[in-house]
């Protein structure tokens, strides 16, 4: 066994253990967690950097934890399309502390369902098994419950519960799904599920299983009319918890999704499977839309850019179908770069919100007029990313849709290619709405002297007491951050064909 071999379960296990820590020295010191995150976020990136430079050079990374064979044990691997979702978790969960450093929250067990939501994150991506894949689901659940309700007021416990409800019901039908190919095949194993799934005897069992777990997920991924819980959880979870919750727990079920589509039941096998390339085309195609009309009639910004995650991800659950239909690798690379450029443009426009809401005390789209004149270099960072994710080139977000849409063409699939187009306009509606008021509007009221606001999504009196809702609550770290969420966003979209290009070993393995 190597020593990169090691990085896998490290990668799950550091999180996981550092997360006991700062509730531990917290009964000695205070406000140790954001140290703790900190070194534990720094030190995963640095060994996913470390990972993806040896699956890029030298193909797929496995660890059999305990050394039992992948038929009895627990398997891990790092390919080169999980290693990708590992490079954005660590990188997005790193870069958020550069916010929580100054903007808070600051509590100790805030950072322990922080580091737990990482390593559920990493389980997610790198785990080789149906059934611990839902294990780092629920991991990952229950940390998000646990942020979305340390917000203010009792609004965010509200909104909690109902997360933990939908949650729950999406846990169950995956977890449904899974029993029913444990039935049909005997195996958990995905490598060994993808080779016992086409020759199994009880194929209705395969379709039952699929059937499941595709509501799971479509709850997991907030697609419409599932999509409920997904506002509430973003509007009133702290602010500097809500861009990593946006940026990644719906991205990494995303991605799990496409993870079973393309090695699990194969692409062949499900095109074969009656309506399943129709169901998952519906499913997309509508959330885009529903969730593009859905955020241009928002007044408030989280609210706003919680629907348009609606629409994002069923730009990539589309793609999942596209891939179904007609076998496309270029969907599948569109979805891939769509997901990665989503986490980063999200985190990057929900640090931008929480930054202003902390200084100006502005959480309606109307309370950012003049935003431009007052903070110059995060509104000119919020507008990139605004820009990028409408799909203005260079930015990431127009070659995820451009690959998207490529392949629905090349495929026939000629619906689909207006949905991305008229989403795209729907998308510059809300987008415009934004940029207007930072830039032509001029400022009506001095929102952070009427109104100082919590960054924990509320407005207390202790949030001014703690300089919040001024321009005295601002880093240069939480500036920082978000200008390198802007300049990534365009570096990704140049990026483009250097992704397709690392992933094309996988792509030979899965669809050839």
């Amino acid at each position: 066994m190597s020593s990169v071999d090691l990085l896998l379960p490290l990668l799950i296990v550091v999180p996981l253990l550092a997360a006991t820590l700062p509730i531990a020295l917290g009964l000695r010191y205070d406000r140790t967690g954001w140290g703790v995150a900190a070194l534990a976020t720094t030190g995963l990136f640095a060994a996913a950097v470390a990972l993806a430079s040896v699956v890029f050079a030298d193909g797929e990374v496995t660890h059999e934890l305990g050394g039992y064979e992948p038929a009895f044990g627990i398997q891990l691997v790092a390919d080169e399309f999980s290693v990708l979702i590992v490079l954005l978790v660590t990188a997005v969960a790193a870069g958020v502390l550069a916010y929580t450093r100054r903007g808070g929250p600051r509590g100790n067990t805030f950072y322990t369902a922080y580091l737990l939501l990482v390593g559920g994150l990493l389980g997610i991506s790198l785990t080789g098994d149906v059934f611990n894949l839902f294990v780092f689901l629920e991991i990952t659940s229950i940390a998000t419950y646990a942020l979305v309700a340390s917000g203010d007021g009792p609004e965010s416990a509200v909104a909690a519960l109902k997360y933990l409800i939908l949650g729950t019901v999406a846990a169950s039908m995956y977890l449904i799904g899974v029993a029913f190919l444990l039935m049909a095949t005997g195996t958990l194993n995905m490598v060994a599920l993808a080779t016992q799934i086409p020759a199994a005897e009880r194929p209705l069992l395969i379709r039952a299983g699929f059937g499941f777990i595709t509501v799971g997920f479509a709850t997991k991924v907030a697609q419409w009319p599932l999509h409920t819980w997904q506002p509430s959880a973003y509007q009133q979870a702290p602010d500097g918890a809500t861009p990593l919750i946006a940026a990644l727990v719906s991205t990494a079920s995303a991605y799990a999704f496409g993870r079973l589509i393309v090695t699990v039941f194969g692409v062949d096998y499900l095109a074969g499977m009656g309506n399943a390339a129709a169901i998952v085309l519906t499913i997309g195609c509508v959330s885009v839309l529903a969730g593009t009309v859905l955020a241009v009639i928002q007044t408030r910004v989280k609210r706003m850019l919680a629907y348009s995650s609606v629409s994002q991800f069923g730009l990539v659950i589309a793609a999942y179908g596209v891939v179904i239909a007609g076998g496309s690798e270029t969907a599948f690379v569109g979805a891939t770069i769509h997901l990665l450029g989503h986490g980063l443009l999200k985190a990057g426009l929900f640090l931008s919100a929480a930054l202003v809401a902390t200084s100006h005390g502005a959480r309606t789209v109307d309370e950012y007029a003049g935003l431009a004149k007052r903070r110059p270099i995060v509104a000119g960072a919020m507008a990139v990313l605004l820009l990028a994710l409408v799909g203005v080139p260079p930015g990431v977000g127009f070659v995820g849709k451009w690959y998207i849409a490529l392949g629905a063409v090349q495929s026939q699939l000629w619906p689909v290619a207006a949905v991305i187009f008229l989403s795209t306009m729907l998308t510059l509606a809300y987008a415009a709405r934004l940029l207007e008021k930072m830039y032509f509007t001029p400022p009506t009221v001095e929102t952070s002297r009427s109104r100082p606001a919590a960054t924990d999504g509320g407005t207390t009196a202790a949030a001014a007491i703690r300089g919040e809702g001024s321009a005295d609550a601002v880093s240069v770290g939480m500036i920082a951050v978000v200008v390198i969420a802007a300049v990534g966003a365009v570096a990704l979209g140049f990026a483009g064909g250097t992704i397709a290009d690392l992933l094309e070993p996988f792509l030979t393995e899965v669809f050839n």
